[in-house]
């Protein structure tokens, strides 16, 4: 038993993947489900396909590695964050789709919250802020709009939860209803500084407090799985929201170490310590991660829309076939034209939080095409990553000279990767192994199970692939920020 499993529950796919006990992959299975947009800024899930998803992951992936159920020591879990679910105790039927954290519907809501003097509560407390991306106000609107959902959560006929308790309590027959501090920390619920459940919040947002799941440390015991499911009863050891799986994973365990995860969105996370940061700028102060009932913190910074541009540009308007043709074809723009997107197709995130702006192109000639808009698709991430960091800089006064570890699908493109250390001022590192979301979630497992190293070992062992560094002239980069910040104010709706 020396194989560890690490399920990484995703925006678009789910993925599993068997690692061997020197951390090498032995064996990998992926699946894509659908996307529900019912209308304009709302985003669901069904749960169901979620969960076919996943078990076809982990069958595939066990499958590939050549092995039995019975060889693998330990299951950790990541998981999207604040994608919200709340089902049935009895069935474990959903009551509703999953509502993802993209979604928007509770933006009037948040307002009237702010207009109400409301924000400065729930920021003290947990550390966000009053915004449809967290899970708190998807709850109340699952309760308020679902027939019948808020007296039967009143009566304990059902139960709450993220991905990570939804697919533990599946895993688990129904047996297990847990989460762990960095997913509670993401709802809107949850006191950061105590590390429990607070009263006032429930109040705020009319949750009962019988629907909550328990709240774990990110390496504890969650449970076993079935044995129908896989033919052993495998322990799940480790959980964490995917953002906090991705720190692990790429060993930021000093504070001010920093990463920035490229997928359907951007998240930036800077190690803080055992210093919660209250943040002047407008970003998050968020758990990083609890071990040993010891909680390290981290400032935050989430960009909504990072490689869902991507796929937009491939499969909204078709100009490519495949993502990794964006960076080719970016690399062909004429040099020349200063096309930029803002890609504020479900509202901009931090460090603006405008739930209301909406995505705008602006630059446009008739000699711009399909190179330039791909070459304003990738630029845009790399101008949303450096906004996040100056905010992070004039919060974290320590922070000293940056240097950036990235993972994510986009990393692999060079062009991209480069032209973000040029934006950056700063050199960019990535490292030999990109699947760091997975990594963190099965160090978690492995550690807690005895198989892998601690800490400090782990860490030692994280290897850089390529660093990139600026090459960037300083009067180019002040130019193009320029245009960059000009763009956004004009797609600002709060400006």
């Amino acid at each position: 038993m020396t194989y560890i499993l690490a399920i990484d529950q995703g925006t678009t796919s789910s993925r599993a993947i068997v690692f061997n006990k020197d951390r090498s992959i032995a064996g990998v299975g992926q699946k894509e489900f659908p996307q529900i947009f019912p209308q304009d800024g709302w985003v669901e899930h069904d749960p169901e396909a979620i969960w076919e998803s996943v078990l076809w992951s982990i069958k595939t992936a066990i499958a590939d590695a050549g092995i039995k159920a019975s060889a693998i020591a330990a299951i950790g879990i990541t998981n999207q964050r604040e994608t919200t679910l709340i089902w049935d105790r009895k069935s474990g039927k959903p009551i509703h789709n999953a509502i993802v954290w993209q979604d928007r519907r509770t933006a009037a809501y948040c307002a009237d919250l702010k207009a109400d003097g409301k924000e400065g509560m729930v920021t003290e407390k947990t550390g966000l802020l009053l915004d449809p991306y967290f899970s708190g106000t998807k709850v109340k609107w699952l309760l308020d709009t679902v027939d019948g959902a808020r007296a039967r959560a009143e009566a304990g006929e059902l139960a709450f939860g993220t991905i990570d308790s939804f697919l533990i309590w599946r895993l688990t027959g129904g047996k297990q209803h847990v989460t762990d501090a960095t997913n509670a920390g993401r709802t809107l619920l949850f006191d950061i500084g105590s590390n429990q459940w607070d009263k006032d919040l429930l109040a705020l947002f009319e949750v009962p407090a019988a629907i909550l799941p328990e709240v774990k440390d990110c390496a504890d015991d969650f449970g076993v799985t079935d044995e129908s499911l896989f033919g052993a009863a495998v322990p799940i050891l480790g959980v964490a929201g995917d953002q906090h799986a991705a720190t692990i994973g790429q060993a930021c365990f000093e504070p001010g170490m920093l990463k920035s995860t490229y997928g359907t969105g951007c998240f930036a996370l800077l190690n803080t310590g055992t210093e919660r940061v209250h943040s002047q700028n407008r970003l998050l102060s968020t758990i990083a991660y609890r071990l040993d009932g010891e909680t390290t913190y981290a400032l935050e910074g989430s960009i909504f829309i990072a490689g869902a541009a991507v796929q937009w540009i491939r499969d909204g308007l078709k100009l490519v076939k495949y993502a990794s043709e964006t960076g080719p074809l970016a690399e062909s723009a004429d040099p020349s034209q200063n096309v930029y997107m803002v890609p504020a197709f479900v509202g901009l995130g931090a460090p603006w939080w405008d739930a209301e702006a909406r995505g705008a192109i602006y630059g446009l000639t008739r000699n711009s095409g399909p190179a330039e808009i791909a070459k304003a698709a990738l630029e845009a991430v790399c101008y949303q990553t450096r906004d996040l960091l100056d905010a992070m800089h004039k919060d974290w006064t320590d922070s000293g000279e940056t240097v950036l570890r990235v993972d994510g699908g986009m990393v692999a493109s060079d062009w991209t990767m480069q032209f973000l250390a040029d934006v950056l001022d700063a050199p960019v590192d990535r490292p030999k192994i990109l699947e760091t979301t997975a990594l963190g979630a099965a160090w978690l497992a492995g550690s807690k199970a005895g198989v892998w190293p601690n800490m400090s070992e782990f860490a030692a062992t994280w290897a850089l692939d390529k660093q990139f560094t600026p090459k960037m002239d300083s009067t180019t980069r002040k130019a193009k920020l320029a245009g960059w910040s000009d763009a956004v104010q004009r797609t600002l709706t709060t400006r």
